[in-house]
């Protein structure tokens, strides 16, 4: 719940600090103090979009923080998220400077307003003022009734992803059956290239390898040439590197003994001498290795010509050629597939039979939901001065969408012994507000959210309705913890805890809100204001204690 809202140079309020009880709490105050400002600077906590006008005027920025304590839902998805803090709860903190800028914060760790947003829905359900509005809106109703069955979480998006695929099966079959001849030609053009590419087969590296194959068989007598002139230079000849430099070697070796000296020629000439015989051994196995092979060398050269000119034909360089093979066979069995009308019936009608499958779950879901809330909202409206007059959640059966196969649709009856009609055609603005606020209270019990904010959804209502709406919430702050902004002294009556808004002026004569916890003796003053206006006379303070008392 709600334990703590800090709001600071928001709107018209330079300073509140306000700690919240569970149970059923009221906001009351003259029109224009700010009631609504108040719920307005929780919801930017909670994320809502927030300009540089909601800072106060002459402020640097507006600052609002709000500390809940937690259910297991929150709890896990503020470990999840790595935003937990150790004393447990969460601190929601949102800062807007006077240039527009934003910044947000869980448990003193910034996040984003997509975070703030996520996490508030776990933790707050806001019902505006306006509500009631949305409900003449068959999109509303639907989104209203798969909440309430549950089937909001799982089978609507189920039913939307089965939706999808299959549609997207049929248009596929739709474009071959309308495209069937350019289909047919493609395809032929892509078997006529895979097959010259399978026939040429082309591996990964060949060019290279083969690029080197045909350069050494090209230059083979050259080569040969080459290494048997080396060799004869050096061991071969009439007077060979070698044998001239064995024989030095030999000399020096005996020199060294008269003169230590020549020791560093010696060991510089001994290595060179190593060295040339292993030059000799490597050059008697490379003659061995080459040979001249006109045969091999004209195989090399057609194959070099025949990559060539295919990579010329398909617009690659030959070492692209093996991916651009892989890249076309993949093509033509996607186009084999795609092309295989028979079996795009199949897949068509299998993700059709999986769609209606999915949509006929939630169908039962929202049966079952609609009996009871028709059964519930009906009760309601008994309580709420409609005596006679009942609720029906209508579940027409529509051709099949990504919503399902039926649409919702609210019809009221506004009295006994007439037919139940759409909710916008026979509802006056009196009678919606009621249904609507009936129906706020009803769908509340199905959720887990802890904290319920109502915002004037008692708007239009008056007289014994607005006390029997004063003990619905009353009934409801027993369950959850409830904050309502009210005009109605009935309902203000029943609450747990009382805050006052009212509009003060400071030093410099800025108008600001402030807000005050109600005593016993100061609800009466206010609940007397409420009933009596400016002038609070002895009867309308009595009647405010006996609207207390009960």
């Amino acid at each position: 719940m709600l334990r703590t809202l800090t709001i600071r140079d928001f709107v018209i309020v330079d300073t509140i600090e306000l700690e919240f009880s569970s149970g059923f709490s009221v906001f009351t105050g003259e029109t224009g103090a700010g009631k609504s400002i108040l719920i307005d600077a929780l919801q930017l906590a909670l994320g809502g979009r927030g300009d540089a006008s909601v800072v106060r005027e002459g402020a640097a920025r507006a600052d609002i923080t709000a500390d809940f304590a937690v259910t297991d839902g929150a709890a896990a998805w503020l470990t999840q998220h790595a935003l937990a803090a150790d004393e447990g709860g969460a601190l929601l903190r949102r800062v807007i400077d006077n240039a527009g800028r934003s910044k947000a914060y869980i448990n003193g760790v910034a996040a984003t307003a997509a975070q703030l947003r996520e996490l508030g829905d776990l933790l707050v359900d806001i019902h505006g003022q306006h509500a009631h509005q949305s409900l003449l809106k068959l999109d509303a109703q639907r989104v209203l009734l798969d909440n309430q069955s549950g089937g909001g979480q799982a089978e609507v998006p189920a039913v939307a992803a089965a939706h999808k695929a299959w549609r997207a099966l049929a248009r596929q079959r739709e474009d071959y059956e309308s495209n069937a001849k350019n289909v047919l030609i493609e395809r032929e053009r892509l078997e006529w290239q895979v097959s010259e590419l399978d026939k040429l087969a082309v591996k990964a590296g060949e060019w290279t390898d083969i690029g080197n194959e045909h350069s050494r068989l090209s230059h083979a007598a050259s080569l040969l040439e080459g290494a048997q002139e080396a060799l004869s230079v050096i061991s071969d000849s009439d007077q060979p590197i070698l044998s001239t430099l064995s024989s030095l070697n030999q000399k020096l070796l005996k020199l060294v003994s008269v003169d230590a000296g020549l020791q560093p020629v010696l060991d510089c000439m001994q290595p060179a001498l190593i060295q040339l015989q292993e030059a000799v051994s490597e050059l008697n196995d490379y003659l061995d290795r080459v040979e001249l092979d006109p045969a091999r060398l004209r195989q090399v050269e057609a194959r070099l010509e025949a990559i060539h000119n295919a990579a010329r034909k398909f617009r690659v360089t030959p070492d692209e050629l093996p991916e651009e093979h892989a890249a076309l066979a993949d093509k033509l069995r996607q186009l084999a597939d795609a092309s295989d009308l028979d079996g795009l019936k199949r897949q068509e009608q299998q993700k059709k039979d999986d769609y209606l499958a999915a949509a006929a779950k939630l169908s039962a879901r929202r049966v079952t939901a609609a009996r009871l809330l028709s059964t519930q909202v009906s009760a309601a409206m008994q309580d709420l001065n409609m005596t006679g007059g009942s609720f029906v959640v209508a579940l027409h059966p529509v051709e099949p969408t990504a919503h399902g196969v039926e649409q919702v649709e609210f019809l009221v009856a506004g009295h006994a012994g007439v037919a139940a009609r759409p909710l916008a055609k026979v509802a006056s603005g009196g009678e919606l507000a009621r249904i609507a606020l009936a129906i706020s209270v009803i769908t509340s019990h199905a959720t887990t959210t802890p904290t319920l904010i109502f915002d004037e959804v008692d708007s239009g209502i008056g007289g014994g309705v607005a006390e029997v709406v004063g003990r619905l919430l009353k009934r409801l702050g027993q369950e959850r913890q409830v904050l309502c902004v009210t005009h109605l002294p009935q309902v203000a009556s029943q609450a747990n805890q009382h805050f006052q808004v009212a509009k003060g002026t400071t030093e410099s004569g800025k108008t600001v809100s402030r807000i005050d916890v109600l005593d016993n003796k100061a609800r009466v003053e206010e609940v007397a204001r409420m009933l009596g206006g400016l002038e609070i006379t002895a009867t309308t303070r009595k009647h405010a204690r006996e609207l207390l008392a009960l």
